[in-house]
C-alpha cells in the first residue's frame, strides 16, 4: 500500500471544530511534525478535507 507523510504547516485555530478534530484523527500533534499514513480512502478523505492547513507528500 502507498505510503502518505502529512505536516501541518498552518495554524487550526480560527477554523471550526471539525477541521480540528481531522487533524487530531490524523495523529498530527503539533505544528512541523510529520506522520507518515498508509493511503486508504479514508485517510485521503480527511487530507482532502484539511488541505488547507497541511504539506502532503505521497511516497
Amino acid at each position: 500500500m502507498a505510503k502518505v507523510v502529512i505536516t501541518q504547516i498552518r495554524s487550526a485555530i480560527d477554523y471550526p471544530k471539525r477541521q480540528k478534530e481531522t487533524i487530531k484523527a490524523l495523529g498530527i500533534k503539533k505544528l512541523h511534525v510529520s506522520v507518515e499514513k498508509d493511503l486508504s480512502p479514508n485517510i485521503e478523505g480527511m487530507i482532502r478535507a484539511v488541505t488547507h492547513l497541511l504539506k502532503v507528500e505521497y511516497k
